[in-house]
């Protein structure tokens, strides 16, 4: 059985959805262009969000928040060293900034760099303990290293989290399984069929 694979700009549309800005006194065309190049990259045009972004890091290269999101719309046009760099800026900028940190970690997993992406996805837990996806995306990339033991510990804390959780209750299944301990993967994939996941009731069907 295969694990689901994370494709980039899905993981980074559902997780780092640019987000416009709204800050009092902030520099109104700075303003303008952020909030440009979120309207672009929420709309899918990624191109035009990377234009907006630089304009915005042109007039305020300090804002971290530019830096990540810009970070975000090369990932999406398939430019992942320069995404890596600008989420690499705003994490200088803002050593503090836990998006920034999960954004890198999802590009890193992408490239198949997991104990990058896991070092980031833990710098990212250390600042926000309770953000359920970053375990969970910490939990695919040690099950990626073969740290099945380590993968299953963070599913569950996810869902210690977010008991509602249905995807990690579906890949915490899939480790169980490798572990052979079957009857916990069926345990977790009734769960997860049970908050609407179809593949999980297939498996129920089959191996259950």
């Amino acid at each position: 059985m295969s694990r689901r694979t994370i494709a980039i700009a899905a993981a980074l549309s559902v997780i780092a959805l640019g987000s416009p800005l709204n800050v009092a006194r902030a520099n109104p065309p700075f303003v303008q262009y952020f909030n440009q190049g979120a309207e672009r990259f929420n709309s899918g045009n990624y191109q035009e969000a990377l234009a907006a972004y630089t304009k915005a890091i042109e007039i305020n290269p300090q804002s971290a928040e530019a830096y990540n999101y810009r970070g975000d719309a090369k990932s999406a046009l398939k430019d992942f060293q320069g995404g890596i760099a600008d989420h690499t800026k705003a994490i200088e900028i803002n050593p503090q900034y836990a998006e920034a940190y999960v954004n890198r970690g999802l590009i890193k997993t992408y490239l198949k760099d997991y104990q990058g992406s896991i070092s980031d996805f833990t710098e990212a837990i250390q600042i926000n303990p309770q953000n359920a996806t970053s375990y969970y995306n910490r939990a695919y990339s040690k099950g990626k290293s073969k740290n099945t033991q380590g993968a299953i510990a963070d599913y569950s804390k996810a869902i210690e989290i977010n008991p509602q959780y249905a995807d990690a209750y579906v890949d915490r299944g899939i480790d169980r399984e490798i572990m052979n301990d079957l009857k916990g993967a069926c345990r977790d994939w009734r769960k997860a069929a049970g908050l609407g996941k179809e593949n999980a009731a297939e498996w129920v069907k089959k191996q259950c």
